[in-house]
């Protein structure tokens, strides 16, 4: 009875991790992978799992012995405070450091905790980080002040928890933004309104959700790659329509929603202050805990050089790769180090700064309203997939690097004449999924 009840507190001290990696923003894949570890290191290689967008099981046992236990999983998104202890939980249980029970007490208290900064606070960092993405996609210092205003009240509105509030506030505040900016437009220069009002609406962009589906597509998840990415995109559509919406009833021509060229452009230091702004606003807003800002600060860095630099010698698109790539290695070795952040807390800011959700919205809108922004949309998605392409590249050079030398000389100095399932290294198990019933289906 002891052994049943310890295999059933496994079971879902499992099940709420996956959970809890599901609600950080992680895809299937590394939720599974990071699962199997975990299975691995209770002594539970008997386990199996299904993990969709949606839906989360863990089956242990075999045959007729086998149990199974079941989540519907939820769309509750961690704060960054959230995700930095949950992280700390997997990485304990990776290595079989914890008692299920005690794992599940923790979960619990992670998905229970407080934000570590007040609400007035976190109203001003979603209004902040507003503030230094309105200075990287439309800088003028007028357009700031705009964004700071929109920022602030946004922010304020997605503190409160109503479930009908959060269904209807992307429509809602991409009307409101829209109207409030196309109304300014005619009176104070604000530069280009159609990239000043994604500025405060960024954190309902689905860049982070259409780049994660491409990632998932490319490693063979087909059903969750799928359903994220036209869930990222019926996302966009009614962010579109709310800016549609507002401009009908504003009166707006269709000439307003081709994008402008800034008449005096700002001085270059202007962007350096937009990066280190935006990463304190997503520290502030996100309750980030304190050790987090500068690796933060420095993936965003990473992120916009590199894009800057690959739009600079070759294009657009070829700039977003880069800088995916450039920012996936240094995240990865951050989260890597002793004193780093957990990948999410660094990946996710510095998606937003790429922003593929805003190109997305931007060359949507521009084709309903005005007929020929077809093309920008496309451009749009293949922007997504060099983004998420990036990714791809970024992660394996750096488990290359990481460890692949020191797996290959493993592997060497073990040698096997016959590789099977009792000799075979783990370097091969990880290149050879399929070998060891751990498909990609």
């Amino acid at each position: 009875m002891s052994a049943d009840l310890d295999r059933s507190a496994l079971r879902q001290f499992m099940l709420g991790l996956a959970q809890g990696m599901n609600a950080s923003a992680e895809s299937v894949d590394r939720i599974r992978d990071t699962m199997t570890e975990v299975a691995e290191a209770y002594g539970a290689d008997d386990t199996d799992f299904v993990v969709l967008p949606t839906i989360i099981l863990v089956e242990t046992g075999e045959s007729d012995q086998s149990r199974v236990a079941l989540s519907s999983a939820t769309n509750a998104s961690f704060r960054f405070d959230q995700i930095a202890a949950l992280c700390a939980l997997v990485g304990e249980a990776r290595r079989g450091a914890v008692a299920p029970l005690d794992g599940i007490r923790r979960l619990n208290e992670i998905g229970a905790m407080r934000p570590r900064l007040g609400w007035a606070t976190r109203t001003l960092g979603h209004a902040v980080l507003t503030v230094g993405l309105a200075l990287l996609l439309a800088p003028t210092w007028q357009g700031a002040i705009v964004a700071f205003v929109l920022g602030a009240g946004i922010g304020l509105l997605k503190l409160v928890r109503s479930p009908t509030l959060q269904l209807v506030l992307p429509i809602a505040a991409a009307f409101v933004c829209a109207a409030s900016v196309f109304l300014l437009a005619e009176v104070i220069e604000i530069g280009d309104p159609v990239r000043l009002l994604i500025a405060p609406l960024v954190t309902f962009l689905p860049g982070g959700v259409l780049t994660t589906a491409t990632v998932e597509l490319a490693a063979g998840q087909m059903i969750s790659g799928a359903s994220r990415l036209v869930f990222g995109l019926v996302q966009l559509s009614l962010l579109a329509f709310g800016i549609l919406a507002a401009g009908t009833v504003v009166g707006v021509e269709d000439a307003s929603y081709e994008p402008l060229t800034a008449t005096s452009p700002l001085p270059w230091w202007v962007a350096l202050l937009g990066i280190v702004v935006f990463a304190l606003g997503n520290y502030l807003h996100f309750s980030a805990p304190a050790s987090t800002f500068g690796w933060v600060l420095l993936a965003l860095i990473v992120a916009y050089a590199g894009q800057w630099l690959g739009t600079l010698l070759l294009s657009a698109t070829v700039g977003g790769f880069v800088g995916a790539a450039a920012m996936t290695v240094v995240v990865f070795w951050i989260g890597a180090l002793r004193h780093g952040t957990p990948v999410q807390i660094t990946f996710l800011p510095a998606f937003w700064l790429l922003v593929p959700g805003a190109a997305g919205l931007v060359g949507l809108t521009e084709a309903v309203a005005i007929g020929s922004g077809l093309a920008d949309f496309t451009a749009a998605l293949v922007s997504v997939m060099s983004i998420a392409l990036g990714v791809l590249i970024g992660t394996a050079l750096y488990r290359v690097v990481h460890h692949g030398a020191e797996e290959i000389v493993q592997f060497a100095v073990a040698a096997p004449t016959v590789v099977d399932k009792t000799t075979e290294p783990a370097f091969w198990k990880r290149l050879l999924p399929w070998r060891h019933g751990r498909g990609t289906g």
